[in-house]
């Protein structure tokens, strides 16, 4: 964990990861309502593996949750400009570090997370490539944002249902953007975090992984 400026007066951490090979493109990593826990900074570690200079804000500065309920109780607490302020700051620190290459950076988001990785890349011409798992964000104009979209979704989802999805797809092309959505049949939410048993579904994790690599390197390999 390390620690980032928000402005003067506050400071927040999050999870930096780096490739063995010294350099790469940038992403930044937006996890879910259970907040920065393992699995995302497990998934910090696996992005650098693959050649990224990855980071990921505590959001929740320091406060995580096990269960569901516990997590609507934190994710409740969340102060909306103050986690925009964060995110940007995040992008920032990212931005900053000496490793990262390329001109535009990636995001990758979970549920949550999801959310405001779209959101954000309706005001950051910097993301250039914007990963959503199990998570929308219809509301922005998105013929502002400069980002190619790839979405992981769940069949069997009682949060983001598929006629929540086929608008959010519907909203991005209409904004004439590149999209890529993919269902993963007999998925339930939380599909891809393996700590979530009943959850998690390992042949669709793993076949979401691959094409978030293929897709991350498509457009962040030193554009």
């Amino acid at each position: 964990m390390i620690t980032h400026q928000i402005d003067t007066r506050c400071t927040a951490s999050g999870y930096l990861a780096l490739p063995a090979s010294g350099e790469g493109p940038g992403i930044l990593l937006l996890h879910a309502w259970w907040g920065l826990t393992d699995i995302f900074k497990n998934t910090c570690e696996r992005l650098a593996a693959e050649g990224f200079v990855v980071y990921a804000p505590d959001l929740y500065h320091g406060q995580t949750a096990a269960t569901i309920e516990e997590a609507e109780q934190v994710r409740g607490t969340l102060n909306f400009d103050g986690t925009i302020l964060d995110i940007t700051a995040a992008i920032t620190l990212l931005r900053s570090q000496p490793q990262v290459r390329g001109n535009s950076i990636g995001a990758i988001g979970f549920s949550m997370g999801a959310a405001f990785a779209l959101g954000m890349s309706t005001n950051r011409q910097d993301i250039g490539a914007v990963v959503a798992f199990y998570g929308l964000e219809v509301g922005p104009a998105y013929t502002s944002a400069r980002a190619a979209y790839q979405g992981h979704f769940a069949e069997l989802d009682k949060w983001e249902t598929a006629e929540d999805v086929t608008m959010m797809e519907d909203v991005l092309r209409a904004a004439g953007k590149e999209v890529t959505f993919y269902t993963y049949p007999r998925t339930k939410h939380w599909f891809f975090e393996e700590n979530r048993p009943g959850y998690y579904d390992a042949g669709a994790a793993n076949l979401a992984w691959q094409r978030t690599i293929a897709f991350l390197y498509d457009h962040l390999r030193y554009n």
